[in-house]
């Protein structure tokens, strides 16, 4: 082959691996927030599709006329999902909770019933679906907490293209609950939003755990009596997922089939050819694997980061973690006080009587997300990829 030939091909592989790890990082890329990102996902749009059908099981929608690319990452979720939530939009970052859940649910199942609407209607109709569907509490625009829920509802439909404001701004609402926005609604999009195998209208479940069961079955590996080939197809799927959504995957956190398929020959050279055409550096160590992003393209957030006081005191915890083995959840709480003593011009909003408690849960809730510590009970254990971390001792070279 020659070498502009060569080239050529080399320039592929790393635009698919690109566009694979931006995929991962952003399940839905728009071609009006980031229209290189989608030029680049829609030119390479057969191998993507190919590439995380075989390897993860997950589709890849593309449609190029409406400027969007989903990935769908159906399955049932991993240890660690709790751990990143639907995040609010305005300043705070705050996670949601179970109200606007709700109201985002109840939210994108009324736009789907009209293409244009406005914030005012919006609400009523979200008030109208409350107020008859069982079990939901009755959406109250008139109380303020109850706006701010339904604000970070759309706040969050607009980052996903969903809902446009064509007029006006959805955050007035916060303080009138007659605000004039007027929305334009991409009901594909909407549709798109769910990840799941199994549409809700057709699960038989009415309520209680049986539902997420049911949406989240894949009947692609066999259901309760998988055939030999099923059960291969689905270690090698679920093994690849954890891979690529964990920031770290231990072997005593693997199904048994999992454990084997990591095991095997054919399992290691399927676990290394994936990493190698998705750009990532595989590092397999006694306790796990771990697949590291050189540009950081593929996370959705980052360790260490100085942007966060939780991350910050996470950091600093993890040495004592680390090295003084196991540590009551107290120690932890009388460690992260005693930085805000040490500092008291840092972290001003811990700055105050049970701040050291609440710094410390953070911080460990920060190191619990990246699989760097465990808790069990009132002991807290540093995990084999904290020692990535661990502060070492200076050495000075004699010349």
């Amino acid at each position: 082959m020659s070498r502009p030939a060569n080239q050529l091909v080399r320039a592929e592989k790393e635009e698919i691996a690109r566009a694979i790890r931006t995929l991962l990082g952003r399940p839905l890329v728009s071609a009006h927030d980031d229209p290189a990102a989608f030029d680049l996902i829609r030119k390479r749009r057969g191998p993507l599709v190919q590439w995380f059908d075989y390897f993860c099981g997950w589709r890849l929608i593309v449609e190029p006329r409406q400027g969007y690319a989903r990935l769908v990452k159906a399955g049932p979720p991993g240890p660690r999902s709790a751990t990143r939530p639907a995040r609010r939009r305005r300043t705070t970052r705050a996670p949601f909770d179970r109200r606007r859940y709700t109201l985002l649910c109840l939210c994108a199942a009324e736009l789907l019933t009209s293409p244009v609407t406005t914030i005012g209607m919006l609400g009523r109709r979200v008030a109208q679906a409350a107020a008859v569907e069982p079990g939901v509490p009755a959406f109250d625009p008139v109380r303020n907490e109850e706006r701010a829920a339904f604000v970070d509802a759309l706040k969050l439909l607009e980052h996903y293209g969903a809902v446009t404001a064509m007029d006006g701004d959805t955050e007035t609402y916060l303080g009138d609950e007659d605000a004039k926005v007027l929305y334009r609604v991409d009901t594909t999009r909407v549709i798109r939003l769910l990840a799941a195998p199994v549409p809700p209208s057709r699960v038989a479940a009415a309520d209680g755990p049986g539902v997420l069961d049911e949406l989240t079955t894949e009947p692609r590996y066999g259901g309760d009596e998988p055939t030999g080939i099923q059960r291969a197809l689905w270690a090698r799927h679920s093994l690849i997922r954890r891979l690529l959504d964990e920031p770290a995957v231990y072997h005593d956190e693997l199904t048994p089939a999992q454990r084997a398929y990591a095991g095997s020959l054919t399992g290691r050279r399927m676990l290394r050819r994936a990493a190698e055409e998705a750009g990532f550096v595989l590092e397999e160590r006694a306790e796990g694997f771990l697949l590291v992003d050189p540009d950081a393209i593929a996370t959705d957030t980052r360790f260490p980061d100085d942007g966060s006081h939780a991350k910050v005191a996470a950091l600093l915890l993890l040495d004592l973690l680390a090295t003084a083995g196991p540590v009551t959840a107290g120690r932890l709480d009388a460690e992260a006080a005693r930085l805000l003593r040490r500092f008291p011009q840092w972290a001003r909003a811990y700055q105050s009587d049970g701040g050291g408690p609440r710094l410390a849960a953070d911080a460990l809730e920060v190191l619990t997300q990246f699989g760097l510590a465990r808790r069990s009970g009132d002991q807290v254990a540093a995990l084999p990829a904290a020692a990535r971390y661990r502060v070492g001792r200076a050495v000075q070279e004699e010349s």
